[in-house]
């Protein structure tokens, strides 16, 4: 007789289970991470501004004005996105030094040689693209190491750029009345309700974004880079050309440094041979912000949409430091922050990393294997 078995009916879980399991799981996509974390900066700072603690007031026309800052860096974060996905070591230290030596070709051409402005922004983009070329041929079909290749083109950009201008900013009347190009704007139709945004938010970030995120999520280019990134053999054999797909991602960077150039130039009313070199340069901010913003630096990994929170994350935070960090100090906290931002992110991808390599693992291992045919109990031989 068979013993009928009886089973308890599992209890569902009570909702402080399901809040606690939804944030654990959401908190694991970089995305929500990052806008979590500048939810809780803004908090923060609300709470100390609140309390007299900042040097001035941290509100949204505050926010809204370091969105200057923002347009440049968010913009050569998204070409170390398309750099570092390309895997292979991929990494672009010369990003600051293009800006430089493209910003100065495009202050010589506009202030001094006359040429109309609509050419001179072209050529001042095409100069990047070209410098961008060498690093991607370099790296691509020589074979150096893109560390090595890009901090040597860094020195040598950044020398031209300093020769080339005589070491002295080129301005005149053209160039600052390129300003305009990155001064803050009312929105459209809602402008009267909202803080001033600078321009370049729409005619520089907006179209690149959007161009950028078409190219990789809706071209056969943007498969090819993940697929070079994630498996650089594996990729050849399906008959991929990884040279070319790699080369072409360091053009692409060199080209937005050029198009990061021009608003430079606008930003800072003239066209500064240091531009993208002085300080901590624009560099290793760009990479900071990339490898937050969930780029895997062995490449085949990263999304705009990470990329984009984290440069605003930086950006916010840079400027809430300034607030309560005042003089020299604030800069230098500023550093300090970025190399424990640079840090933090490293450790979450590894961890994440290590965390889907287990569930895969684990997911391999519960699953059983097929049988081969004519196995089991039911097969054997006559006796």
């Amino acid at each position: 007789m068979n013993a009928v078995e009886t089973t308890r009916p599992v209890e569902a879980p009570g909702p402080m289970v399901r809040a606690r399991s939804w944030i654990s799981g959401n908190l694991r996509e970089r995305a929500t991470l990052l806008f979590a974390l500048i939810v809780l900066l803004l908090v923060v700072m609300a709470i100390l501004d609140a309390m007299g603690m900042t040097r001035g007031r941290f509100d949204s026309d505050y926010l809204a004005s370091t969105l200057i800052a923002y347009v440049p860096l968010a913009l050569l974060a998204l070409a170390e996105l398309v750099v570092i996905t390309s895997g292979k070591g991929g990494i672009d230290l010369s990003v600051g030094a293009m800006v430089s030596l493209s910003g100065v070709v495009f202050g010589i051409l506009y202030q001094q040689a006359g040429v109309p402005l609509g050419v001179a922004v072209v050529l001042g983009v095409l100069v990047g693209t070209l410098l961008g070329a060498i690093n991607g041929y370099l790296t691509a079909y020589l074979g150096f190491p893109a560390l090595i290749t890009t901090l040597a083109t860094f020195y040598a950009y950044r020398s031209l750029a300093l020769v080339i201008s005589n070491q002295k900013p080129i301005s005149g009347d053209a160039i600052r009345d390129l300003y305009g190009a990155a001064k803050a704007v009312e929105i459209p139709l809602i402008g009267g309700s909202l803080p001033l945004v600078p321009l370049g938010v729409f005619t520089f970030l907006l179209p690149v974004a959007v161009a950028a995120w078409f190219l990789l999520n809706r071209t056969t280019y943007g498969r090819r880079l993940y697929a070079i990134g994630t498996n650089d053999t594996a990729a050849q054999w399906a008959g991929i050309d990884t040279r070319r797909t790699r080369m072409l991602a360091y053009t692409f960077a060199g080209g937005v440094s050029g198009l990061v150039a021009v608003y430079t130039v606008a930003q800072f009313a003239s066209a500064r041979p240091d531009a993208g070199t002085s300080g901590a340069g624009m560099a290793l901010p760009a990479i900071t912000i990339a490898v937050l913003g969930g780029v895997a630096i062995t490449g085949g990994i990263g999304r705009l949409s990470g990329v984009l929170l984290a440069a605003l994350l930086i950006v916010w935070l840079n400027a809430a430091i300034l607030l309560v960090v005042p003089g020299n100090d604030g800069a230098q906290v500023q550093l300090l922050a970025l190399g424990l931002v640079l840090v933090g992110s490293a450790l979450l991808s590894r961890t994440q990393l290590r965390r889907k390599s287990k569930s895969v693992a684990d997911t391999v291992t519960q699953t059983p294997a097929a049988q081969p045919a004519g196995s089991g109990t039911g097969s054997g031989s006559a006796g």
